[in-house]
């Protein structure tokens, strides 16, 4: 049943996806209508399209929620706007307001650090009524796009608003330092004040202050009064607000007692000219600090730009010319001299070189390539020279979706930061109404001159509690952390991961491919009854060089490497559940298992002992027979990684508990477990099966983080706490997983969940600080020691305060760009 329709009810249209038939429209309609702020809903089954009556558009996940749980789908992106004009966490929370009440708008996440927004937008959705809705509460904004010219275009407006910063500085440092001299000295230093009485006189010492004054406050200070003003006229007040309204009223009450005194109270004749140039001066060198910091914290997305080559070299009419790297088409023909920057991804056609991607393996050791090789864009050319077909260009390359994927996690609004909304949706107007009790108690309750104490302690109240600190103590932290983690291969696709990541109980691990190289190789060829070791694997070569089974090949790949001449076979017979058979050089191989030995008659107790132990070892022993003769053992298994042991030792060292899902009989599976040290096997686990092997160990509340190769893994991937899938080259973006490592080293699993736990304390660590601050000196500022103390804050002490609070949290923040990762990798040393 739908609610009852009203006037003011709002319209919106959805497209959803996999309607069929009536019966499909009448589901999806009951779906919608069930949700409580919608009051009617018509859906067109010919267009797809749904029109919703709904009392607020902030009800549309709500909507989409519903339609999917009935087996229909909504198609929604994701769209980045860079924000201009953010300065405090009320600003942020304005921002996200204005974009949710947009028509399309499915989700919005305002980052103050990044002054942007990231917003999941269904098919009505305009990029017009977005822009339009920010602007309309004062914050302009464009569509962000992700290319190098964009992000350099970025950089260079950065840049600019940080020399205008750093040149308001400049000037309202030179007005305000004598300013400030004169009339502090005059309480500090003997004599001074007498001095400049007997020289100047009082009133022509407040002239000249006042010109000094004046010049700070409109001058360096009008970029608080253009924003400020505007948003208490919209009755919307936020940072720039809090500090025009606080220098305003000591600038003013100065004015009035330089230029009309007679119309304050006897006695009350202040000025407090050097509090308000103070405060503009001291707000402005925290801006320069804080826009100084906020450019280290996006180093990383920077580096990972700079990885990109400018232009290519393609084939165009026959000839190679240099082209800008936008210009690059998949199916372009692309040649690379040494040394130079790979432009894109493809496909070796011609030619050989030794490639450089620690970029992506963090492996030092440059990788072969040849014809039929994969290369990535961003990485370097070392020798030879070759030519590729482009296969993955502009936003589908492995780079730019490492690019996106680190934007996206910088982006990201943690759970955490819901507690910070709450508090800053309420937090200046609060503020302004404790500043105006402030001055009312001291006006009715303060001693003589009440006006004086009045004007002071309100004014410091103003200053002091501009929530600056709170709007970049989380935002701040996610962008140092997920740009570190990206130095070390560690990908977070979403911000949830960053904050459950550190959660984990138990790290499982699915075998093939991820405690393995994913591929069987030969590890032990033991020949028996005198036969020579080379011919007898070149004759076991060949005759398994006719099956397409992985162990066969392993044995091939064996022979090969060691450089041994593989023979032709002149006859080839697969014995069904045995093994093969085969001639080569005119001589009879057999080749299988120990039951095919024993069919043909050859005795194997005096080797038992022998594949006893490489059963124990997690190999799988074979035998071989070359004329009628038993004449070797042979052991396959896909190999423990190097670098696995020392990652099994890095999580223990976390605290944590590692157990390996694996299709392996038990025998085969514990013995891996007994040699890796893993604590928990579940072994003979068919792939579907993996999901239920997740939920046994996430009883009783067990966080569980699953490591998987991504592609046969989706849906454990999906069921764990945390995916985590192992991406290897090109193979980046991995939808099912949660993180990604860019490469095959599972030392990345330790290291991603050292800095979930690092960033988790440090956004505390902020948090705490933000509000503790808050919490603790705005009282102080309102004067509640002076009854016991005599002890006022100072406007100019609370202006250096608020700059020094936004700064510290920005600094603690850098620190985890010294994160030292639990298993040292080759991309741990980035």
């Amino acid at each position: 049943m739908t609610a009852q329709a009203k006037k003011d009810d709002q319209v919106t249209k959805l497209t959803i996806s996999g309607l069929t038939c009536a019966s499909c429209v009448k589901r999806a309609e009951a779906a919608i209508s069930s949700v409580e702020s919608v009051s009617d809903v018509s859906i067109n089954l010919a267009t797809e399209t749904a029109h919703i009556q709904m009392a607020d558009r902030n009800g549309l996940p709500a909507v989409i929620q519903s339609i999917e749980q009935a087996g229909y789908s909504v198609p929604t992106k994701t769209i980045t706007l860079d924000i201009e004009g953010m300065t405090c966490a009320s600003c942020v929370r304005r921002v996200e307001d204005a974009l949710k009440s947009v028509e399309g708008v499915v989700k919005a996440s305002v980052n103050l650090a990044t002054e942007s927004a990231q917003i999941e937008v269904a098919s009505n959705f305009s990029i017009g009524d977005a822009i339009a809705a920010t602007q309309k509460v004062g914050y302009p904004a464009k569509l962000q796009e992700g290319t190098s010219d964009a992000l350099e275009d970025r950089a260079a407006a950065k840049e600019a608003e940080y020399n205008g910063l750093k040149r308001n500085l400049t000037i309202a440092a030179i007005f305000t330092v004598p300013l400030f001299v004169l009339e502090m000295g005059s309480h500090f230093i003997p004599g001074m004040h007498e001095l400049l009485m007997q020289s100047f006189g009082r009133q022509n010492l407040y002239y000249f202050y006042f010109v000094l004054a004046t010049i700070v406050q409109f001058g360096p200070g009008m970029v608080f009064y253009k924003k400020g003003i505007p948003a208490l006229l919209r009755l919307a007040p936020e940072m720039n607000s809090l500090v025009v309204l606080g220098s305003s009223a000591a600038w003013g009450f100065s004015v009035v007692a330089t230029f009309a005194a007679f119309l304050l109270p006897a006695g009350t004749a202040n000025v407090y000219y050097e509090a308000s140039a103070v405060i503009i001066t001291l707000i402005l060198l925290g801006r320069v600090l804080e826009a100084r910091a906020k450019g280290r914290t996006s180093e990383a997305i920077t580096k990972l730009m700079q990885l990109q080559a400018k232009s290519a070299h393609v084939s165009r009419d026959g000839n190679f010319i240099e082209v800008p790297l936008h210009e690059v088409v998949a199916g372009d023909i692309v040649r690379v001299r040494p040394g130079e920057k790979v432009p894109v991804d493809g496909e070796v056609i011609k030619g050989s070189s030794f490639v450089d991607e620690a970029m992506i393996s963090g492996e030092p050791v440059p990788v072969e390539k040849e014809v039929g090789s994969e290369v990535i864009g961003g990485t370097i050319n070392k020798t030879g020279s070759f030519e590729f077909r482009a296969t993955k260009v502009g936003a589908d390359s492995a780079l730019a979706q490492i690019i996106k994927m680190v934007e996206n996690a910088q982006g990201a609004k943690l759970p955490i930061q819901a507690l910070v909304d709450r508090v800053t949706a309420i937090f200046v107007p609060i503020v302004m109404l404790v500043a105006a009790l402030t001055v009312g108690v001291w006006l009715i309750f303060g001693p003589d001159p009440a006006v004086s104490f009045a004007l002071v302690n309100g004014v410091a109240v103003l200053i002091i509690a501009c929530p600056c600190a709170m709007g970049l103590a989380t935002p701040t932290s996610i962008m140092v952390g997920t740009g570190r983690a990206a130095e070390l291969g560690v990908l977070f696709r979403n911000g949830e991961a960053l904050q459950d990541l550190k959660n984990t109980d138990i790290v499982a691990v699915d075998k093939t491919g991820t405690l393995t190289l994913g591929r069987p190789a030969l590890t032990d060829f033991t020949v028996l009854n005198g036969f020579d070791e080379g011919e007898a694997l070149a004759l076991v070569a060949a005759a398994e060089n006719n099956s397409e089974h992985p162990i066969a090949e392993a044995i091939v790949i064996a022979a090969k490497e060691r450089g041994l001449t593989v023979p032709e076979t002149t006859s080839f017979n697969s014995v069904t559940g045995y093994g093969i058979e085969a001639e080569a050089n005119g001589r009879k191989v057999e080749v299988g298992a120990d039951r095919y030995m024993q069919k043909l008659g050859h005795d194997l107790s005096a080797h038992a002992d022998i594949a006893k132990q490489l059963g124990d070892e997690a190999k799988t022993p074979l035998y071989a027979a070359i004329d009628g003769k038993l004449a070797a053992i042979v052991a396959v298994a896909d190999p423990v990684k190097e670098t696995t042991p020392q990652a099994i030792e890095a999580l223990h060292s976390l605290g944590l508990k590692v157990a390996m899902i694996t299709g392996d009989n038990k025998a085969t599976a514990e013995a891996i477990a007994r040699k890796l040290g893993i604590d928990t096997v579940i072994a003979e686990v068919l792939p579907a099966g993996k999901v239920d092997a997740i939920k046994q160990l996430q009883q009783n509340n067990t966080h569980v983080s699953f490591v998987g190769d991504g592609i046969n893994d989706a849906p454990a991937l999906a069921q764990a706490d945390v995916g985590i899938a192992i991406g290897t080259g090109t193979d980046i973006a991995i939808e099912s997983a949660d993180v990604v490592l860019m490469s095959g080293d599972m030392r990345g699993v330790a290291n991603a969940i050292g800095l979930s736990k690092a960033s988790i304390k440090n956004i505390h660590q902020n948090l705490f600080w933000a509000f503790a601050y808050n919490a603790s000196l705005i009282p102080v500022a309102a004067g509640v020691l002076y009854p016991f103390t005599g002890t006022l804050l100072s406007p100019m002490l609370a202006a250096g305060a608020m700059a020094l609070s936004s700064v510290f949290v920005l600094g603690n923040a850098l620190r985890l760009r010294r994160f030292n990762p639990p298993a040292q990798t080759g991309l741990a040393k980035a």
